[in-house]
Formats: structure tokens, C-alpha cells, sequence
């Protein structure tokens, strides 16, 4: 199953314990590059979703952002440490008898001291729990959305293969009308320079240039090439970087048959090759 690299999950939870929301992005990038946003309060969870995300994931760059707002940020009941409350307030007396002018303090200056005001804690195991839930959801709805933009990637480069299967049997086809037509214009040339034309030279300069127009090894590999690249896209494991060095080896059989040319339909099949080869490997550089 090919898959894209780029794509978007994200994933809301809530309950007693507060109110989660991990979102997950994705770009192409030669290997695996994380990079994990978290609250304070998740900050322990990190080494689990790195650890979650890498088993899932092989390639891409992947932005993770975990937003958390506790129950406590708008709680049902307060409770006040009384104690702690009533010593702040003995405190302020004695500190008040020492200044010339001291000012009143109110409740809810007391109230603002860390630890009078106290409100439920969440718990940790119930976080992770919820975290490492949200988390595989996300991760479940990437892999269906970057298998859903893998086919269509696929879809593309298949019609690409097809173009360029297309040119190499027209190549082979027109290979015997180039060299006899080469055949010809030899003839007359030597006739010219000449004046009698001697067969066995135009035999010897026909097997000069036969061996360099032949390009039946080139075709050869080009169509093993594009057989390699059809297997390639049928296997269920990550393929991206076997399919680029493929289109590498397609690229330098196409510069080959380029400069082996000896007419302009073949240069420019050569051309239209590379632009086909370009454009499967941009959409390559996309998948997993």
C-alpha cells in the first residue's frame, strides 16, 4: 500500500478529568523528524508518544501538539486550607504592627497565595491513558488519509509508466527506418566526394554508426526499469526512496538515449522521457 507523507489528524476528548486535544501534521522529508508540543502537566508523556508515533510512522516531518485544559481550570467546589489561611492572616497582623502606614489586605489577596485555594488534581495514570488514546486515534486517521492520497499518487505515476512505455516502442520502432535513412544519405555523400561508390567503405561507416545509434540496451533497461517501479508500487511497506533511485536509473537511460540520437524525433523522445521521469519523481518525493 503506498503511502503520501502529508497529512492532518486531529482528535478531541473530554471528561471529569478535563478536556484533551492532539492534533498531528505531517510533510514529506527523507527520514523521520518529530517534533512534540506539550502542556507542563503532559510533559512525562513525551518518550511514549515519540516511542507511539515511530512504530506508526517511518518517514515524514511530523508536528505533534497536545492542548490540555484541566477540570480544575473551572471546578464545581473550592475547598480552602484553612490553616494555611489563618496563618497568613496572623502573618499580615504581625507585619501590619510594624509598618507606619500598612495597607488592608482583602480575602482575595489570601486567596492568591499558592496552596490556600486548593482544587482537585487530576490523575496522572487517567491522563496518560487518555493521551495515549487520543494519540493512537490520530495516528489511525493519518495512516487511512495518507493510504487515500498514496493511491491517487499511484494512479499518477502508473499513467506516467504508461507514457514512457509508450515512447520506448516508439523508439524501437523507428530505430531501423533512422539507420537506413542514415544508409542512404551516406551513400550520396561518398559518391560525391568520391566519385565511385565503394561498398565495403559504406559497410564499414554503416557499422561505425549502428554502434553508435544502437539503443536496444537502453530500451532494455528502461523497460526493466518500469517493471521494477510497477512491483514497487504494489508492496506494503515504505517504497519512497526505492522508487527515487529507480527514477534516477530511469533518468540517466533517458540522458543516454538523448545523446545517442541521430535525428529530432528521437531527441525529442528523449526530452518528452524526461519530462515524464520529472514528473514521477516529484510526485515520489511524496511517498512514504
Amino acid at each position: 500500500m503506498i503511502r503520501s507523507m502529508t497529512a492532518f489528524a486531529r482528535r478531541e476528548s473530554q471528561g471529569p478529568w478535563g478536556n484533551l486535544t492532539l492534533e498531528l501534521r505531517a510533510v514529506n522529508h527523507r527520514f523521520l523528524e518529530l517534533s512534540v508540543r506539550l502542556p507542563e502537566e503532559l510533559r512525562a508523556f513525551e518518550p511514549m508518544i515519540r516511542e507511539r508515533i515511530g512504530r506508526a510512522l517511518s518517514r515524514g516531518k511530523v508536528d505533534c501538539n497536545v492542548r490540555y485544559q484541566s477540570a480544575s481550570a473551572f471546578p464545581e467546589a473550592l475547598e480552602v486550607n484553612r490553616e494555611l489561611a489563618s496563618r497568613l492572616a496572623h502573618v499580615s497582623r504581625e507585619v501590619d504592627a510594624l509598618l507606619y502606614n500598612p495597607a488592608p489586605v482583602n480575602s482575595l489577596d489570601v486567596l492568591k497565595w499558592p496552596g490556600v485555594l486548593q482544587v482537585p488534581s487530576p490523575d496522572p495514570e487517567q491522563l496518560k491513558r487518555e493521551t495515549q488514546a487520543a494519540l493512537d486515534t490520530a495516528l489511525e486517521d493519518m495512516r487511512a488519509n495518507r493510504e487515500r492520497e498514496g493511491e491517487k499518487l499511484k494512479t499518477l505515476i502508473l499513467q506516467r509508466c504508461d507514457g514512457v512505455a509508450a515512447i520506448v516502442a516508439q523508439v524501437r520502432t523507428r530505430v531501423p527506418e533512422v539507420v537506413e535513412r542514415y544508409r542512404e544519405r551516406l551513400r550520396h555523400r561518398l559518391a560525391e566526394v568520391a566519385g565511385e561508390l565503394d561498398e565495403g567503405r559504406v559497410e564499414q561507416e554503416m557499422v561505425l554508426l549502428a554502434q553508435r545509434m544502437d539503443v536496444d540496451e537502453e530500451m532494455d533497461r528502461l523497460g526493466a526499469h518500469l517493471g521494477e517501479v510497477r512491483n514497487v508500487l504494489e508492496r506494503d511497506e515504505p517504497v519512497g526512496r526505492r522508487l527515487d533511485f529507480l527514477m534516477q536509473e530511469l533518468n540517466r537511460e533517458a540522458n543516454t538515449l538523448g545523446s545517442k540520437s541521430m535525428d529530432a524525433e528521437t531527441t525529442r523522445a528523449s526530452v518528452d522521457l524526461k519530462v515524464l521521469i520529472e514528473q514521477m519523481r516529484e510526485q515520489i518525493q511524496n511517498i512514504e
